[in-house]
């Protein structure tokens, strides 16, 4: 630490009566009587949260974000200092200042976005004792000299899992560090590979990791069974014959691009996406040549038939054609040479005239979400699916069949379709929380963070290989009372290497923070706690 930088010690104000319970509810001077109810897991967890940085690994709906509040209220009452709490989006930073505002005895919040001016976030830093903020806002100030983080004693690292790579979140946690405030993390799924966890530890400051999982003993009790299902779909022959001429230009495709040298540690059927998507950077890596043309060209073209492949197995027939059609107005090479290919043409031509539904995942899904409501008349079911054109169709298909659905979907025009407005999305999560409709067809903005209520069913439209992803959309259901998840999975596809994949990875996070919780560091700031008890 630099000299002049605060500390906690620096900060104190009072140790008297803390974080108690009276059995039922928190109490606690900074918090609402009677507003929080006791668990006694969380409760743990926020006191071990004011002694050490720490990484809590919780599954969604067991509240992280209570966890946070109470170790924010202790830091109010025992320090100076401000408390930050950061969230990846702007809703979900503004979700939780709600939380906070509901429970909290304090009214000097603030929420820092883009559409503030930098003069008023500056004043809103220096007048606010607890600040909600997208880690991109914080990041920006810091780099203009807004302000510094020498008056924050307490951070909240939301969805911590996001700490990798460039993400805002590694250079907030730097300035933290080194200010000396003490660091909460919060996820449900901090990943499956060892590096990666190690990576967010070592970003984060992290000193102790603690995991709860649905099973354990003081965490049971406030979780409710959840049953998992896969349902296999078989493919019809006409989709298997135009799925087999479009993975023919593809081993095709493959093949070239191991005679020039790239992917000869693989299988020509065992390529995946990541692997072509490799080849960019290994051409650019190499020196100069004509072949290197051929070879970007040929690994563009790779990708159009696995992208084609996929979506013909995993999503259906509208979402192909749809792909197709934003192919025709391209204007690369390899665009044009992938749709004049003569197995592309034939698969145009046979997407012409088929007639039949777009997957036959989706009357099985029909199947499922009718025997749902006919088991709770008013349940509440999200269809996670992770492509803009699937949900338009899934969408489509349930409304003709009778059933009240709407769509959930990020901000970003995608694929020809325009975004949702953050108003639009509130409304259709109030609209859903209130059961003005059944059915949430939902991207993978509902995965994570969202306010959206317990539901009954889950229903995978494709199983998804990332472990968080997986765990995040699990997490919906099983709450408050009994929750279903069903999986679809499309019959000899790549749903059932995925769907394997996943059930690998979560595994293998389990075991990995679990290993990293028995080996958790000695806190460095252990010191400086103890100097702030002794003061009072």
């Amino acid at each position: 630490m630099e000299k002049g930088q605060s500390t906690l010690l620096d900060f104190f104000v009072d140790t008297s009566r803390g974080l108690e319970t009276d059995g039922v509810h928190i109490v606690h001077p900074y918090i609402k009587k009677d507003k929080v109810e006791y668990r006694k897991f969380q409760f743990d967890l926020a006191k071990l949260a004011l002694e050490k940085n720490l990484l809590i690994v919780l599954p969604t709906g067991l509240g992280k974000t209570v966890i946070a509040l109470l170790s924010s209220a202790e830091m109010l009452r025992t320090t100076r200092g401000k408390i930050l709490f950061l969230a990846p989006t702007r809703p979900l930073a503004a979700q939780h200042m709600q939380s906070f505002r509901r429970s909290l005895l304090i009214a000097d919040c603030a929420l820092f976005t883009g559409s503030t001016p930098a003069e008023r976030r500056k004043e809103l830093w220096n007048s606010s004792r607890i600040i909600f903020a997208t880690p991109q806002a914080i990041n920006n100030d810091l780099q203009h000299g807004l302000y510094d983080m020498n008056s924050v004693s307490f951070v909240v690292f939301d969805e911590a899992h996001r700490a990798v790579g460039n993400y805002a979140y590694v250079e907030v946690a730097k300035a933290c560090r080194e200010a000396g405030a003490r660091i909460l993390a919060l996820t449900a799924s901090p990943g499956a590979k060892a590096e990666r966890v190690e990576g967010i530890l070592s970003a984060l400051g992290i000193e102790s990791v603690e995991i709860r999982e649905r099973e354990d003993e003081d965490v049971r009790n406030y979780v409710k069974e959840v049953e998992e299902e896969i349902v296999r779909v078989p493919l019809p022959s006409q989709m298997k014959e135009m799925r087999a001429k479009i993975d023919d230009l593809l081993r095709e495709k493959i093949v070239s691009l191991q005679r020039m040298g790239f992917l000869r540690h693989k299988k020509a059927h065992f390529v995946s996406r990541k692997d072509l998507i490799s080849i960019r950077g290994a051409v650019l890596s190499r020196k100069k040549g004509g072949y290197l043309f051929g070879a970007m060209h040929n690994s563009l073209m790779a990708m159009h038939a696995y992208h084609c492949s996929e979506l013909l197995e995993s999503q259906g027939i509208e979402p192909l054609r749809s792909y197709l059609a934003r192919l025709k107005q391209g204007k690369s090479k390899a665009e044009k040479s992938f749709l004049k290919d003569s197995r592309i043409s034939v698969v145009m031509d046979l997407l012409s005239s088929y007639r039949d539904i777009s997957h036959p995942k989706l009357p099985k899904m029909l199947e499922i979400i009718r025997e749902q409501l006919e088991r709770k008349r008013n349940s509440l079911i999200i269809v996670f699916t992770q492509y803009r054109d699937t949900i338009e169709t899934v969408l489509s298909y349930l409304r003709n069949n009778g059933i009240s659905a709407e769509k959930f979907i990020g901000q970003a025009d995608r694929e020809g379709v325009r975004g949702m407005s953050q108003k639009e999305q509130s409304e259709v999560l109030r609209g859903f929380a209130s059961m003005k409709f059944n059915v949430l067809v939902a991207s993978s903005i509902g995965e994570e963070g969202i306010d959206i209520p317990d539901v009954d069913l889950v229903l995978f439209y494709e199983p998804v290989p990332s472990e968080i992803r997986t765990i995040q959309r699990k997490g919906r259901t099983g709450r408050s009372s009994f929750g279903r998840v069903v999986t679809l999975v499309a019959e000899g596809t790549r749903d059932e290497a995925y769907f394997a994949a996943s059930r690998k990875r979560v595994g293998k996070m389990k075991r990995i923070v679990r290993s990293m919780k028995s080996s958790s560091k000695p806190s460095s700031q252990e010191g400086k706690q103890q100097g702030v008890q002794s003061e009072g």
